[in-house]
């Protein structure tokens, strides 16, 4: 019986802290989101999008497919590789993924 009158003098709810909680969690998460994912993302977009543009004649290069070559030719969306004496293949740009290892140090230091 006391349970009762406790329970019935009670203060009606506010929603407004809970809605407020819940804004809060939903801007938390989107901020998680952001930092985890989305801008890593970008930044890796923006680093591959200049290698591509800074390819020139002569870089030796990686593409995704994992093969290794000397830049042959440069066209507007393809790049050609020197991957043999006699053997050249045409890739996507956007296949290029990278210099190969130890490529960038040794141009470097020749500078």
């Amino acid at each position: 019986m006391i349970d009762i009158a406790f329970a019935q003098n009670q203060a009606p709810h506010n929603p407004t802290g809970a809605i407020l909680f819940q804004i809060l969690f939903l801007v938390g998460i989107f901020a998680i989101f952001y930092f985890l994912i989305i801008r890593p993302q970008k930044k890796e977009r923006e680093r591959h999008r200049k290698l591509i543009e800074s390819l020139k004649k002569g870089d030796k290069v990686v593409t995704s497919a994992g093969i290794w070559g000397t830049v042959a030719e440069i066209g507007e969306r393809t790049v050609t590789l020197k991957v043999d004496a006699n053997t050249k293949i045409t890739f996507s740009k956007e296949a290029v993924i990278g210099f190969q290892p130890d490529y960038k140090k040794k141009e470097e230091e020749k500078s």
